[in-house]
């Protein structure tokens, strides 16, 4: 199915209607912004880590407008029967970097707002992340091992030891749930080379479930090797990538 057939999709099913703005107190004078989209009857919950210094640009129409990966196919993921939770970021930062990401005080944020994304609803939640965001995913699913989490995806995954918090050098084998990694294989970022991304599973070692899918496809890279509008953030290909990753939480395999 293409993109456009599934947004159609979503718009028949009534999926893609607006979603809200919600700012999540997290410490003493201290609110997280988070983009909630709540999808009728939803299968999961995702908790979404963007890329970059986090965030997911302004919203427009209901729906962010980053063009990061995660956020640029919110509808898609909407279509695919989920509920989406896409954490910005607090109030006193305007980025965040690799050591806020693995930090106490990043913690202390994610699980307020983790404890908000549970009270509306009780679908399972699955962490999300890409990019620089998966340095946030590892460390929740490490950290912050709820019972309402049923599992990780990391797409194209920090991986360079140069990087605080790049995945090989957090403790990966205190997760205890399935986890996807998801890569092109052309992934051109400096930080993110696919040739490094299998230490990611061998750091896994009490993951009950753990695959990694490195693939192929997509079309017309421009701009930055490590932005979205290239491999590494699967462009041309955003229907196949949305559509492999919510098949395997939907049933995980090795």
């Amino acid at each position: 199915m293409s993109g456009i057939a599934a947004l159609a999709l979503a718009v028949s099913f009534g999926i893609a209607h607006a979603g809200e703005l919600v700012k999540v107190p997290t410490r003493p004078d201290i609110k997280a912004t988070v983009f909630w989209h709540a999808t009728e009857g939803a299968t999961a919950t995702l908790f979404v880590f963007p890329g970059g210094g986090g965030g997911f640009g302004k919203v427009e129409n209901g729906w962010p407008t980053s063009n990061n990966f995660l956020v640029r196919t919110s509808k898609l993921w909407a279509a695919e029967g989920f509920n989406l939770a896409i954490f910005g970021r607090p109030n006193d930062s305007d980025e965040l970097g690799y050591e806020d990401r693995i930090s106490d005080t990043h913690m202390q944020d994610v699980k307020a707002v983790l404890e908000w994304v549970k009270s509306k609803s009780a679908a399972p939640i699955w962490v999300v992340g890409t990019s620089r965001g998966t340095v946030s995913t590892a460390s929740m699913l490490i950290n912050l091992q709820d019972s309402q989490i049923a599992g990780g995806v990391v797409s194209s995954s920090v991986v360079a030891y140069k990087k605080a918090g790049a995945l090989p050098k957090q403790d990966l084998k205190q997760i205890k749930v399935p986890v996807l990694v998801y890569h092109h294989e052309k992934d051109a970022c400096d930080i993110c080379r696919p040739n490094e991304v299998p230490s990611i599973l061998s750091g896994l070692k009490y993951s009950p479930t753990k695959k990694l899918m490195m693939v192929s496809g997509g079309s017309n890279p421009t701009g930055s090797p490590c932005e979205g509008n290239h491999w590494h953030g699967f462009i041309g290909m955003e229907q196949q990538a949305v559509s492999d990753i919510s098949a395997w939480i939907k049933h995980p395999t090795n």
